[in-house]
């Protein structure tokens, strides 16, 4: 058997540009999501705003970074694997989420504001 035999048999169809998995990198993403979580918790229970609004924003942010921390240190994607496919594919999710999402809060804004009668205290019993 040559050399590139066993390079090739050894190398059991793994390439040098995917993040391999270490528990060091597990424990890294486990230990930022614990972080996030605990943070949004905290800005819930604490009472750290006194509007809800401001609150609910940077739950969000949370959110996103939180999202961001499980592709990186979980999922392991980057520019680099799947030739950039992943991160392409990545980027149309978003884009769909953010249509979707933003299209739907606008839908109820505007059903709320146009359906919902308005109270006259002046007519009430």
């Amino acid at each position: 058997m040559s050399a590139h035999d066993e390079h090739a048999h050894d190398s059991h169809g793994h390439d040098d540009l995917g993040i391999h998995a270490t528990f060091k990198g597990y424990m890294t993403g486990f230990v930022l999501a614990v972080i996030l979580t605990v943070i949004a918790f905290w800005l819930v229970m604490g009472h750290v705003f006194d509007k809800s609004s401001t609150a609910a924003v940077f739950i969000l942010g949370l959110a996103a970074v939180q999202i961001v921390v499980h592709m990186i240190y979980f999922l392991h994607m980057n520019t680099k694997s799947e030739g950039g496919w992943n991160m392409l594919a990545l980027v149309f999710t978003i884009v769909l989420v953010v249509i979707t999402l933003s299209g739907s809060i606008w839908i109820m804004f505007h059903l709320n504001n146009n359906m919902m009668p308005v109270l006259d205290p002046s007519n009430l019993p």
